[in-house]
């Protein structure tokens, strides 16, 4: 066991900042745990997010076998890749609304996806990784997603949540400020 302290990165997803959502919510509730919490913003979130510019600001970020990674739409490819590249295992992924093939709405084209996933490696970064998808995500999120990624890693957990939409989006009115069912997963 390390002697660091245990710290949770955030990444959020399109259209998001640290203050979207649930993720203000999430950060002070680990913070209480005894966490340190880091969201950091991430290039061109309000367009197309691209993996070639947030994937060295995420990679800025402190991973240790303590860490816990979570994050929300865009949020969750992006920690794929993180996974890809880093030389550690972390305790925990946490993926909410993720996704890691083209949505209905890409038209064959997303910057924040990689044409191809080093499954083995991803797995071999991460204790215990959690999906969560809805089943019925607006944008394509969903538990199809959930499925092709938990299937793609041969590991982890997929949990569908019944009709709650994409646990955050101001597109399709969803606020989703608090997220205490994802508090429990934390372990």
């Amino acid at each position: 066991m390390s002697v660091e302290m245990k710290n949770a990165v955030i990444l959020h997803g399109s259209g998001e900042t640290p203050e979207s959502f649930w993720l203000p919510y999430v950060k002070k509730e680990l913070e209480a745990r005894g966490y340190s919490v880091s969201i950091p913003q991430l290039p061109d979130s309000e367009v197309d997010p691209d993996i070639k510019k947030c994937l060295p600001v995420a990679l800025q970020e402190t991973y240790t076998e303590d860490t816990v990674l979570i994050g929300h739409s865009a949020g969750c490819p992006l920690i794929l890749t993180v996974l890809e590249n880093i030389n550690v295992r972390v305790k925990q992924a946490i993926l909410v609304a993720g996704f890691s093939t083209f949505l209905p709405e890409d038209n064959g084209v997303n910057p924040i996806l990689q044409e191809s996933y080093d499954w083995a490696r991803i797995a071999d970064h991460v204790e215990d990784i959690i999906f969560i998808n809805s089943d019925n995500d607006p944008w394509g999120c969903d538990d199809n997603q959930g499925r092709h990624m938990l299937d793609s890693l041969g590991k982890g957990k997929l949990i569908v949540m019944k009709g709650e939409g994409h646990m955050g989006s101001d597109r399709f009115n969803q606020p989703y400020k608090e997220f205490p069912f994802l508090l429990k997963l934390i372990g």
